[in-house]
C-alpha cells in the first residue's frame, strides 16, 4: 500500500545511512555543497538510532544498501560502474553489490528447485554446488545435468524477494508523490512515472521464465556479433523461480588486473563492449539493459560473455533514428542539428528558442572533445545537463530511461577497463554505419514499401469504399472530392504506389 506509513520507511532510510556511516561517505563522494551537508545531517542525525545496523564487517555504503533492501542494492549497482561520478573508492566498494552479496542457504535453493521443476534434485542434476555468486534478486549454483553431463548455471530467486521488493517500490512511489506535491517544478521529470517504469522492469526480473525467453531472443539477435557470446538457455529445466543456462567459464569483467595478467587487451575490450551495446541498441532495437561488470565475463579466447537477462531494453525504429542523429550530431559537433532533432522529436517544447538550445548543447559537448576520461568531471557534466533540461522545460521520457541508464552503465564499464577511452571516437563508426543504412534513399525505399504493404492489406475493401463514396456523392448531387472521405484512402494508396515506384527507380539508379 502506498500510504503515509511509508514515511516510516523513508525515515529509516535516512537513519540507516547515518547510522552506518554511509551518509558522510556519500556526501563526500558526490562533493555535496555545505548547505546540503548541513541539512542532511540535521535531518538524519536525531533518528539514526532507528536505522538498520547492517553488517559492521562491510564498508559503510555497502552495509547501508544491503540493510535497506534489494531496490536500494539495484541503485548501488548502477553507481558501482561510475567511478568518474562517485569516485574510485566508493565505486570499488559498491562493486560487491553486483555478485558478491551474502548468499541464502543451499538447502533453501534446493527446495525451490524441486518445487518449481516438480522433481527431486538428483533426478535433474548429478552435481549441485554451493552458491558461486549472489546478487540482489537471485544467486547462482554450478551444476551438471544428469541427462547430458553438461555443466550448467542454475539461477534461483531469493526467498521472499517479491515481498521485499514490493515494500521498497511502495516507499519509492510515496516519495515520488511527496516530491511532486512539494515541488511542482519537479513534475516535468515525472517522478511517479519513473518509479512506475522501474516497477515494471523489476517485475520482469522476478519471473525467470521471462528472463529465459529474453536470453533466447537475445542470443538469436546477437548470433553474428563477433567476440560476443550469450550462453544457451535450457528451457525445459527453467520455471518462474529457477533458470538453467549453459555454464560460461571466464574472468569476471570487474577483475581488471586479472584480465590484463591473462594477456587480454583491456583497451580493445573496453571499446568492444561500448560498440556492441550501441550496435545492438541501434541495429536490433533490443539490448542488455543491466550490462554492469557483474554480468560480463571474458573467455579464454577473449570473447565477451554476457549473462543475467532479467532487464532488457527495446526501442522502436523511429526512436533509434532520433538517437543516432543526436549521437552523430554531437560527434560531428553539429549542435544546431542536434537541437533540431530534439525539437522534431518533441523532446523540447516548440515555444523554446532553438538557437539558444543549440548554444546550451555546445556548452555541454565542447568540453568533452579533445579530452580523455580522466580530465572530464562526469558529475559536473551531468549537473549541467540537468540544468539544461530544466531551463528548456524538457520532460522525462520514460521510454528512454532504460536506454539512457544503460548507456551510463556501459560507458562506466568501458572506462573501468580503459580509463582513457574516448567514447565519441569509439561510437563514431557504429553510429555512422547505422546512419548510412537507415537514413537515406535505401531507408526511404524500405519505409515506402512497408507503408504500401500495410495499405495493401486494405485492398479488398477498396472497391466497396469507392462504391459507397460514389453512391453518397450521387445522392448529394455533388462531385466526388478525392481529398475527403473514403475516396481519400484510394487516392492516398495510389500516391504511395507512385512514390514507391519513383523511389525504387531512384534507389536503383543511384
Amino acid at each position: 500500500m502506498r500510504g503515509p506509513h511509508n514515511v516510516w520507511r523513508l525515515i529509516r532510510t535516512g537513519a540507516t545511512l547515518e547510522r552506518t556511516g554511509a551518509m558522510s561517505f556519500a556526501l563526500d563522494a558526490f562533493d555535496a555543497p555545505p548547505s546540503l551537508r548541513v541539512v542532511a545531517r540535521v535531518v538524519a542525525w536525531p533518528f539514526q538510532w532507528l536505522g538498520h545496523k547492517g553488517d559492521p564487517d562491510m564498508p559503510p555504503a555497502v552495509r547501508a544498501l544491503t540493510a535497506l533492501g534489494p531496490a536500494y542494492i539495484k541503485f548501488g549497482q548502477v553507481l558501482s560502474t561510475r567511478p568518474d561520478v562517485v569516485g574510485d573508492e566508493l565505486a570499488l566498494q559498491l562493486r560487491v553489490l553486483q555478485d558478491k552479496l551474502p548468499a541464502f542457504p543451499t538447502e533453501q535453493a534446493i527446495a525451490t528447485v524441486e518445487e518449481e521443476l516438480g522433481a527431486q534434485l538428483d533426478t535433474i542434476y548429478s552435481e549441485f554446488s554451493e552458491p558461486v555468486a549472489a546478487a540482489s534478486i537471485a544467486q547462482v549454483h554450478k551444476a551438471r545435468l544428469n541427462e547430458t553431463g553438461e555443466e550448467v548455471a542454475v539461477k534461483v530467486l531469493r526467498p521472499g524477494i517479491e515481498k521485499a521488493f514490493r515494500k521498497d517500490i511502495d516507499a519509492f512511489y510515496f516519495a515520488a508523490s511527496v516530491i511532486e506535491f512539494l515541488s511542482p517544478a519537479s513534475r516535468r521529470l515525472h517522478p511517479s512515472a519513473v518509479i512506475e517504469h522501474f516497477d515494471g522492469v523489476v517485475q520482469g526480473e522476478l519471473d525467470l521464465r521471462l528472463e529465459a525467453a529474453a536470453a533466447g531472443e537475445y542470443a538469436a539477435k546477437t548470433e553474428g556479433d563477433a567476440g560476443f557470446v550469450v550462453p544457451k538457455t535450457h528451457f525445459f529445466n527453467s520455471a518462474k523461480r529457477v533458470m538453467t543456462m549453459e555454464w560460461a567459464e571466464g574472468i569476471p569483467f570487474g577483475d581488471v588486473e586479472v584480465i590484463a595478467t591473462a594477456g587480454h587487451d583491456r583497451q580493445a575490450l573496453g571499446e568492444r563492449v561500448l560498440q556492441l551495446f550501441l550496435r545492438q541498441a541501434l541495429n536490433d532495437g533490443y539490448f542488455h539493459a543491466d550490462m554492469h561488470q557483474g554480468n560480463l565475463k571474458v573467455s579464454a579466447d577473449g570473447d565477451i560473455i554476457a549473462y543475467d537477462f532479467g532487464i532488457m531494453g527495446r526501442i522502436d525504429e523511429y526512436t533509434r533514428r532520433v538517437y543516432a542523429e543526436i549521437l552523430i550530431g554531437f560527434i560531428r559537433k553539429d549542435y544546431r542539428r542536434v537541437a533540431e532533432v530534439h525539437f522534431e522529436a518533441g523532446y523540447v517544447p516548440a515555444d523554446r528558442d532553438i538557437d539558444e538550445f543549440a548554444q546550451a548543447l555546445r556548452a555541454v559537448g565542447e568540453p568533452i572533445f579533445g579530452m580523455n576520461a580522466t580530465q572530464i568531471s562526469m558529475a559536473h557534466l551531468l549537473a549541467y545537463l540537468f540544468e539544461v533540461t530544466e531551463r528548456f522545460g524538457m520532460e522525462t521520457r520514460t521510454e528512454l530511461i532504460l536506454l539512457q541508464r544503460t548507456m551510463v552503465v556501459v560507458e562506466g564499464v568501458a572506462r573501468t577497463m580503459h580509463p582513457e577511452i574516448n567514447i565519441w571516437q569509439v561510437a563514431q563508426p557504429v553510429v555512422e554505419d547505422y546512419i548510412k543504412q537507415n537514413i537515406g534513399p535505401k531507408a526511404l525505399l524500405r519505409d515506402l514499401i512497408a507503408t504500401a504493404q500495410v495499405l495493401g492489406r486494405f485492398g479488398p475493401k477498396l472497391p466497396h469504399l469507392m462504391e459507397a463514396a460514389l453512391l453518397q456523392s450521387e445522392q448529394n448531387s455533388k462531385p466526388v472530392d478525392v481529398s475527403k472521405g473514403s475516396t481519400g484512402a484510394f487516392a492516398f494508396l495510389a500516391g504511395v504506389a507512385v512514390a514507391v515506384g519513383a523511389a525504387a527507380t531512384w534507389a536503383l539508379l543511384s
